[in-house]
């Protein structure tokens, strides 16, 4: 569950001041820094202060804060760059392709028409309404 702190997260070495940011907000509970990997200008992260491995370990309190957090966040990210859109993007586990081990949501900062990105790109196709209904159950029947 939650820890306040994990040596070995790079994501906590940054909250603790060990490891340097380029912080761009903070609060009490949330710290958003710009990605140093980023997939475009403005790419952003914003992480809970406390540990959380993912979605499912995530405390309610420190969702909503880092989903508060991330609103104004992303506005501000539209500001300065001008774009016309964002992908909030949070990935859980690495079979998802999360690499920290850390809760955290990236905001991308989008013109899917100029920026050359392959992200959050799909043709939606009808599924098979019955498949779609079964599923629905049973994750109905696992709440």
């Amino acid at each position: 569950m939650s820890q306040d702190y994990k040596d070995d997260c790079i994501f906590c070495q940054i909250v603790s001041g060990q490891v340097p940011c380029f912080k761009v907000y903070e609060d009490e509970r949330t710290l958003a820094f710009a990605d140093i990997n980023p997939l475009i200008p403005g790419h952003t992260l914003v992480i809970p202060k406390a540990h959380f491995a993912n979605l499912m370990e995530m405390s309610p309190g420190d969702l909503a804060a880092v989903h508060q957090a991330s609103q104004k966040v992303a506005r501000a990210i539209l500001k300065a760059t001008g774009m016309p859109g964002l992908v909030v993007m949070q990935l859980n586990g690495r079979a998802a392709n999360q690499v920290v081990m850390h809760y955290h949501i990236h905001l991308v900062p989008r013109d899917k028409d100029k920026d050359g990105l392959n992200l959050a790109q799909w043709e939606p196709m009808p599924g098979d309404m019955k498949a779609i209904e079964a599923m629905a159950e049973k994750i109905r029947a696992s709440l």
